[in-house]
C-alpha cells in the first residue's frame, strides 16, 4: 500500500457516504462494500481531502473529473458484476472506478485516452495494490486482443454506442454507457443474449466528460 494517510476520520467519512448512497437507492451490497473499502481521497490532490467523501464530482486536471460517488455506484450496480468476470472499462481517469471493479473481484482491463492521466492512474493503482491491465489508447475501439468481455463500462459521455464495444461484448454480457450530447447523457444498458441479440434499456440523465476517440467526440 502507499504511504498516504488513512485514519479513523477517513473511514468514518466513507461510512457516512455509503449511507448516503444507500438512501439514494443503491442496494447492491457488493458495490457498497467495495466503495467503503477504497480510500477515495487517495485519488485526489491532498489539498482536497475534505471533498473526497462528498457525493459530488471533482476536477482532477487534464479537463477530467473523478466521478460523483453516486454515479460510480449506479453504473457499478447496473453491471451486475460477479467475481471473476472479465470487465473492460473505457476511461480510466483517476483510477477510482477501476479500483472499485478490482475490489469487486473482476479481471479488469481499462483504457485511458489521455496519456498524462494514464501514467498517473497507472502508478497510483499499482502503488495502492489494485490489480488491472491498463493501456493508453482509443477506448472507442475497445481492446480486441482481450475480447470478449462479460461486462463493459464506459465512464465518459458518448454521442452513440461504438459498434466495436457491442462486438466485443460476450453473450449474456452487459454494456453500460452514457449517451447524449456533450452536456447531458442518458445512461444506457445494453444486454446481449445467448443468440447475440442486443436489447437496450434507458435510465437516468447524467453529465460526463466527453468520450474522445475515433468513434466518440473529436477533441477540441
Amino acid at each position: 500500500m502507499s504511504s498516504f494517510i488513512e485514519g479513523y476520520k477517513h473511514r468514518g467519512m466513507r461510512r457516512a457516504l455509503i449511507q448516503q448512497l444507500y438512501h439514494k437507492g443503491i442496494r447492491d451490497e457488493r458495490v457498497l462494500r467495495a466503495m467503503e473499502q477504497i480510500p477515495r481521497h487517495a485519488f485526489m490532490d491532498s489539498a482536497f481531502v475534505d471533498h473526497a467523501y462528498q457525493d459530488k464530482a471533482f476536477q482532477i486536471g487534464e479537463g477530467q473529473t473523478i466521478s460523483q460517488p453516486y454515479t460510480v455506484a449506479f453504473q457499478s450496480e447496473l453491471l451486475q458484476l460477479e467475481s471473476g468476470m472479465k470487465v473492460l472499462e473505457i476511461g480510466t481517469g483517476s483510477g477510482y472506478q477501476c479500483a472499485v471493479l478490482s475490489v469487486m473481484g473482476s479481471q479488469t482491463y481499462s483504457i485511458e485516452y489521455n496519456k498524462a492521466l494514464h501514467n498517473r492512474s497507472s502508478k497510483l493503482l499499482h502503488r495502492l495494490g489494485y490489480s488491472a491491465q491498463l493501456k493508453c489508447g482509443d477506448g472507442t475501439e475497445g481492446w480486441e486482443i482481450h475480447a470478449p468481455f462479460d461486462r463493459i463500462l464506459v465512464t465518459a459521455g458518448a454521442p452513440h454506442v461504438p459498434p466495436a464495444l457491442i462486438e466485443q461484448l460476450a453473450t449474456n454480457g452487459r454494456l453500460v454507457i452514457p449517451v447524449g450530447d456533450r452536456k447531458r447523457q442518458e445512461m444506457l444498458l445494453l444486454e446481449k443474449d445467448k443468440n447475440g441479440v442486443v436489447e437496450q434499456s434507458a435510465y437516468n440523465l447524467f453529465s460526463f466528460v466527453p468520450l474522445l476517440g475515433q468513434d466518440g467526440w473529436v477533441q477540441s
